[in-house]
């Protein structure tokens, strides 16, 4: 495959990509998997943890939400800078290292505040990671095959989601029957933490050796903070309806992530172990092919020539993913477990369209700030208080015995608002060098 190289400032170029390193990606992908399962973890553990250290609804959805978005939203600018201009490879080692760190603290949390501090490590490593591989992954591919390599990482993010609760679940189980030594008289939920993060910590060891990929596609050498942001809020009719589109789906994904385990415990008098398993099949299969679709119907949206064509794909999703937020209150559990994997094929697909929408449309230069500014606000408004409205709506309802209500009240209205922002981010897609109608026409694969 060759493709056309790629205009700077000055009339320079940059060598076009001619093969997608497909490994690289797919250690990349591996990273993701880890952060995930070790940011995760704690989701279906939560029960055991709140029973261990008599902790409340509120302090938990504290602990899953503002635990795990304020370090993002306050690290995401900073970074953004090094994602841009600095070694991206040394700096997701840095992140992964942190993460690995929140898992140790986990295990070892006596109170709430040190629980606190832990999960805000393990988050800021796990979430801000995404942001430097997606990086890293768009300068090994060239620009057509970048949905596709988005669909590798978002199966590596989603398999590790899933495999937080199967691994959750059945370490639970074997160390609360058979502790090995190094772990007796360590509570299961905390051993859990601590064989995680033993085995993220090995994880880690193959990014020692990979390269750190040149950057494609720079409209402008050595770009100032300043003119970086400037060029970004000319396109806020653009970017600000597509972060508003996303901050709804994370939302939603993020309180049914947090909350279908005490929904399943307390509603439908179900153990972890009976459902961790459906439960870690829907998000990975969900997530599988959410990330298919979304990979290809982006790919095949901006081929299509028509404005925002990329986007369609997320709209059509969001509304699917509307009537699926009933899932917590539905009479049965085969009817609740439906509902749930229509909304995670839902969120799947509109994150991977939304992080290919960044990845394509906007210049190298920008992209690591506007994943950052997408990072700040989905952390302060989705991840920060998705857990925390749920619970708030239930208070009003009359207390935590109102969750499932709450919480499918709160994905509907957010389901609504997301489809309503991707409709407007369509309409309002750039036109710039990164739109097939301009864009240098690259010649066919080879067979």
């Amino acid at each position: 495959m060759t493709t056309a190289a790629t205009p700077v400032a000055g009339g320079d170029t940059v060598a076009p990509i001619r093969a997608t390193a497909w490994g690289a990606v797919w250690l990349l992908a591996l990273m993701l998997f880890s952060g995930a399962v070790m940011k995760t973890v704690f989701s279906p553990l939560q029960e055991a943890a709140k029973l261990d250290m008599h902790l409340s609804d509120f302090a938990i959805g504290l602990v899953q939400g503002l635990a795990t978005g304020a370090p993002v939203a306050i690290a995401s600018i900073p970074l953004a800078w090094v994602i841009d201009h600095g070694h991206r490879v040394r700096l997701l080692i840095y992140l992964l290292v942190t993460c690995v760190a929140g898992a140790f603290l986990t295990a070892f949390a006596g109170g709430l505040t040190v629980l606190f501090i832990a999960r805000m490590l393990s988050a800021l490593g796990a979430t801000c990671s995404i942001a430097v591989v997606i990086s890293l992954a768009a300068d090994m591919c060239a620009p057509e095959r970048r949905g596709r390599a988005v669909v590798l990482l978002g199966l590596g993010a989603y398999a590790g989601t899933a495999a937080a609760f199967a691994l959750g679940s059945v370490l639970l189980a074997q160390l609360g029957l058979h502790p090995p030594a190094l772990l007796k008289g360590i509570t299961p939920w905390r051993g859990t933490h601590l064989l995680i993060g033993m085995a993220g910590a090995v994880l880690i060891v193959p990014l020692l050796f990979l390269r750190e990929p040149e950057r494609q596609e720079v409209e402008v050498q050595n770009a100032a903070f300043g003119p970086t942001i400037r060029a970004l809020l000319a396109k806020r009719r653009f970017l600000l309806p597509l972060f508003v589109g996303q901050i709804g789906v994370t939302i939603a994904d993020t309180a049914a992530g947090i909350w279908a385990t005490p929904v399943l415990i307390r509603g439908y008098h179900l153990q972890l172990a009976q459902f961790a398993g459906w439960v870690a099949a829907i998000i990975f299969v969900g997530g599988f092919f959410g990330s298919v679709l979304g990979g290809f119907g982006a790919d095949f949206g901006h081929k299509s020539g028509r404005r925002g064509g990329l986007l369609l794909t997320a709209v059509i999703s969001t509304a699917i993913g509307v009537p699926a937020a009933i899932f917590p209150i539905m009479p049965t559990v085969p009817g609740f477990a439906l509902m749930f994997f229509f909304l995670v094929i839902s969120g799947t697909i509109t994150s991977v369209v939304a992080t290919t929408a960044i990845a394509v449309l906007i210049p190298n230069e920008e992209r690591g700030a506007c994943l950052a500014m997408f990072g700040v606000i989905n952390s302060i408004i989705g991840m920060s208080l998705a857990p925390t409205i749920v619970t708030l709506g239930s208070w009003a309802m009359g207390g935590e015995q109102h969750l499932a209500m709450s919480l499918a009240i709160t994905g509907g209205v957010t389901g609504v608002i997301s489809c309503a922002g991707y409709i407007v981010a369509m309409r309002n897609a750039p036109l710039g060098a990164t739109h097939p109608a301009q864009a240098p026409v690259a010649e066919p694969a080879a067979a």
